[in-house]
C-alpha cells in the first residue's frame, strides 16, 4: 500500500508549515532573548547553524544547499522504487523531504538554519531536523522489514519462501 500523492503533499505541507511557523516565532521572540528555560532538562536556545548536524562543517552553507538539492532530486528520481517498500517508506520520504525543504529554505533565506530545541544532553535542533531523523529511521525500518513483492534473486527465484 502506498500513500497517495495528494496525502503526501498535504502532509509534507503541514510539516513544512509547522517548521516555518516555529522558526518564525523563534526569530521574532527568541533571537533577542537567546534562551528561555522551561525545565532543567529542556529550554529554547536560539542558534544560527551554518553547518550540519551538531554544527559540523560550519560555514559551508553552499555545500549543504547543493547536498540538499541532490538529496531531494535523488528521492524524487527513486520515489517509485522506494515506495515499493511500503507505506512506511512513503511516509519516510515525506518526512525527509519536508524537513530538508524546511532547512533548505533557511539556508537560502538567512544563510543559516534556525535551531532552538535544546534538551541539554543533545545539540540544539529544530522540527525539520526531527522529521529528517524520524524519516531516516522509518526508511531503515521499511527497508529492513518490507522488501518489494517482486524482488527476485538473479536466477529468477524468489528470495524468500512463500508460506
Amino acid at each position: 500500500m502506498k500513500i497517495t500523492l495528494t496525502k503526501a503533499i498535504a502532509l509534507g505541507a503541514l510539516i513544512l508549515l509547522a517548521d516555518r511557523i516555529s522558526k518564525a516565532l523563534m526569530l521574532k521572540f527568541l533571537a533577542p532573548a537567546g534562551t528561555v528555560v522551561f525545565a532543567p532538562f529542556f529550554r529554547f536556545t536560539y542558534v544560527e547553524n551554518t553547518g550540519a548536524a551538531f554544527g559540523m562543517l560550519a560555514g559551508r552553507n553552499a555545500f549543504f544547499v547543493i547536498i540538499t538539492v541532490l538529496l531531494l532530486g535523488g528521492i524524487f528520481y527513486y520515489r517509485r522504487q522506494l515506495a515499493e517498500h511500503g507505506k512506511m517508506a512513503s511516509l519516510a520520504m515525506v518526512f525527509i523531504c519536508a524537513g530538508a525543504v524546511g532547512n533548505l529554505y533557511d539556508r537560502l533565506a538567512y544563510g543559516y538554519v534556525v535551531d532552538f530545541l535544546d534538551f541539554r544532553v543533545w545539540p540544539v535542533f529544530n522540527l525539520a531536523d526531527s522529521f529528517i531523523s524520524a524519516g531516516g529511521v522509518l526508511l531503515a525500518w521499511a527497508f529492513y522489514f518490507n522488501s518489494p513483492d517482486e524482488k527476485k534473486a538473479p536466477s529468477g527465484m524468489k528470495l524468500s519462501e512463500e508460506k
